[in-house]
């Protein structure tokens, strides 16, 4: 599976981050979907084969603890990065957690792993 054949989904809350990162992976060569919010993105996984999910911890619908519980239990055939500025490390979270600010460069290598993983 390459950068191409994989699809990445970008769930983000707050428009600047979402729109900024979607146009950084696509420039990379990623096939990419957004959704602002966990309901906006179980809409996309059933419209779309998703691979990768990037997806803020904290959002005002379907966000937090819950959106952790659906991405575990429904998601276990997908890669799961969780971002947040509001986690801390000791917070029991069983997807790895980048911690805002972050560095989207280092998001595309461990996106770059996880797609070799999946293949």
């Amino acid at each position: 599976m390459s950068r191409q054949t994989a699809t990445v989904l970008v769930v983000e809350d707050e428009d600047a981050i979402r729109l900024t990162l979607r146009d950084y992976l696509e420039k990379r060569g990623y096939s990419l979907l957004v959704a602002s919010d966990g309901v906006g993105a179980i809409k996309q996984m059933l419209d779309h084969q998703v691979d990768v999910i990037v997806t803020d911890y904290r959002m005002d619908v379907l966000g937090g603890d819950y959106w952790i519980k659906f991405l575990a239990t429904y998601c276990t055939d997908k890669r799961v990065f969780i971002t947040s500025g509001f986690l801390r490390p000791e917070f029991p979270i069983p997807f790895e957690v980048i911690f805002k600010p972050f560095d989207y460069a280092e998001l595309d290598e461990k996106i770059q792993t996880a797609i070799a993983d999946l293949a």
